[in-house]
């Protein structure tokens, strides 16, 4: 059963307040009616809600007509205004203006969370991204910057509540045309939209469809959240569709003679994470976020290492948070290793990938899909290829098992593996000589 809320409706998963005024009061006060984003989709708070906002909308009223009253007992001079209609004779429009300017000023017309219909795409982008860097962590903040920012540098001067389809679909045609390189060229680090475009065109390597269906999702996630704030009334983009299609472009698996190449190297800053990544099936935000006390040791079964949330890191999902034995060449290298806080104090996700792509150029291991995270496949291509059980793996690497079609009740039923199938399926993998 619907949940009815007088004077509101539940736009998206927003409900609204919407009340019509007098046609007497509309006219003073600019507006055909109260309109305000009640920023809850809990129908218990929006009724609580819609009730002070109605409270506001009857004091807007009274004041409004009041002031009619004094204004039609006191008018004196000056032509009326015209179409007024009755009780209005003799007030000017100037009268009009001074009695709107005066309920404002007392604050009648306006209170906490007001629509701010005249607000700018770039305020509003910088209000945005303050908060979201509040919310992400550094490499998703980095994405929804890069792309509000694109947006903001082409509109930032225009009133949100001034864009169109057509705003719109300008946006989606021009994205493809960026260059790859944009955010990484210290040549285009102030430019503005136009120029990026120019300067894009001039190269040639446009972002591939993935990126562009990002940027589009992360654009209008932005105007959805203005229409939370109540800023606009509904997302202008929501009829824009995308419709390019997103093409799967997996990670290479690297072979063991790149394997061998790459630890051959010994890279400095690279090769004892490299080592962690290969022997664990680890992201790389989970092995170089790994802390000294993520380290526990189990009797006989040796080391452990615990995925979990910590002060240098969050988990991608739920089912990140794991334990996973450490190689007995893990176990080795562990004097080599700071004996507190930071494993790879150096380290962090955005250093691992560059380094890698170095290290990867300078051996001329350049085949296509082959980047750091590929490491997490050979390590699962090793599990499957010792005869692990697929449910197996996916608990070592933090996957959902796909052992039976009704996952949810596998989850709830399975206490998982034991510690002892953990080590014996690590003690299996063997590096390639």
């Amino acid at each position: 059963m619907s949940i009815r809320i007088k004077y509101a409706y539940l736009h998206g998963q927003v409900w609204m307040f919407r009340r019509n005024y007098p046609a007497d009061v509309a006219l003073v006060l600019g507006s055909k009616a109260l309109k305000r984003s009640l920023k809850t989709s809990d129908p218990k708070v929006a009724k609580a809600r819609s009730l002070e906002v109605n409270a506001i909308y009857e004091e807007q009223v009274s004041k409004a007509r009041s002031g009619i009253n004094v204004m039609t007992a006191t008018a004196q001079s000056g032509s009326p205004a015209e179409g007024l209609g009755a009780g209005w004779d003799g007030i000017t429009k100037q009268t009009v203006a001074r009695l709107r300017a005066s309920l404002e000023a007392s604050g009648t017309t306006g209170f906490t969370g007001t629509k701010r219909t005249s607000a700018k795409v770039g305020d509003l982008a910088k209000t945005y991204l303050r908060k979201r860097a509040q919310e992400l962590r550094p490499g998703g903040y980095k994405s929804v910057r890069y792309s509000v920012g694109l947006f903001a540098s082409k509109f930032a001067g225009v009133p949100v509540s001034q864009l169109g389809r057509d705003e719109g679909r300008f946006f989606l045609d021009t994205i493809p045309d960026l260059s790859r390189v944009i955010g990484k060229s210290e040549a285009t680090r102030r430019m503005g939209f136009d120029r990026l475009i120019e300067f894009s065109r001039r190269r040639n390597d446009g972002i591939t469809v993935r990126t562009q269906k990002r940027i589009w999702s992360q654009v209008k996630h932005f105007l959805d959240w203005a229409v939370y704030e109540g800023e606009i009334d509904q997302n202008p983009f929501r009829t824009v569709r995308f419709e390019r299609k997103v093409r799967p472009a997996p990670y290479a698996v690297p072979t063991d003679a790149e394997v061998a190449r790459l630890l051959a190297a010994e890279d400095k800053e690279l090769h004892h994470a490299l080592l962690f990544c290969l022997l664990t099936g680890m992201r790389s935000g989970e092995a170089v976020g790994l802390l000294r006390d993520d380290l526990v040791r189990k009797g006989n079964l040796g080391w452990f290492a615990l995925v979990r949330p910590n002060a240098v890191r969050e988990l991608k999902t739920d089912a990140s948070a794991r334990q996973v034995p450490l190689h007995p060449v893990l176990q080795d290298l562990l004097p080599l290793l700071p004996a507190q806080g930071e494993l790879f104090p150096e380290l962090n996700v955005n250093l691992v990938t560059k380094q890698f792509t170095k290290l990867r150029d300078r051996l001329e291991l350049s085949r296509p899909g082959l980047v750091f995270h590929s490491t997490r496949k050979w390590f699962i291509t090793q599990c499957e290829r010792t005869g692990v059980p697929e449910h197996f793996t996916a608990s070592l690497v933090g996957h959902k098992s796909a052992r039976s079609e009704n996952q949810l009740t596998y989850g709830i039923y399975s206490a998982g593996i034991s510690d002892e199938q953990q080590r014996s399926i690590i003690d299996q993998i063997r590096l390639p000589a």
